[in-house]
């Protein structure tokens, strides 16, 4: 995969937390600018992030370097009950996820929660590239190969700051 074959799909919308896990502080995109962004899309209840999604992100994170950021995202949609941030931060523990991981907003009575929406994410799992200008390079719904991604990763990485 070579840098033009992900096009700019346009700016980042920032991401809208109502919390954050193993983060320190907020982690908003633009304070990002200058590295790469993985961001991954999931819900714990979801089988195929459990499955293929998480773990897929939890490697690239350990391969993660001064370049590259992993950030996890909780988008929410169905089981709200289920899915509590206190039920995030014991999945989180018991499957080993160090990377950042925000808890997407809810606004008002909209299902959806806001940076899902903000996306336009068909589902969980997703697969969110930001280039190091701050653009959406790659938005893929459902389970990407690794070969796949580690092309389109190495591409954004092979580009210029």
């Amino acid at each position: 995969m070579r840098p033009h074959d992900l096009p700019v799909l346009g700016a980042a919308p920032p991401i809208a937390a109502a919390a954050w896990l193993n983060a320190e502080a907020p982690i908003a995109l633009e304070a990002l600018r200058g590295r790469v962004v993985l961001l991954h899309a999931f819900q714990m209840l979801c089988p195929g992030c459990v499955l293929h999604g998480v773990p897929q992100a939890q490697r690239a994170a350990q391969l993660a370097c001064d370049d590259l950021v992993v950030l996890g995202l909780h988008s929410v949609f169905e089981h709200h009950d289920a899915m509590t941030p206190a039920a995030l931060a014991a999945f989180a523990h018991e499957f080993g996820l160090r990377f950042p991981i925000a808890i997407d907003a809810h606004r008002g009575a909209d299902p959806l929660p806001a940076t899902m929406r903000a996306y336009a994410l068909q589902g969980t799992p997703s697969t969110l590239l930001v280039d190091r200008a701050g653009r959406l390079r790659l938005h893929r719904f459902g389970a990407l190969d690794d070969l796949e991604l580690g092309l389109a990763l190495g591409a954004l990485l092979a580009e210029a700051h």
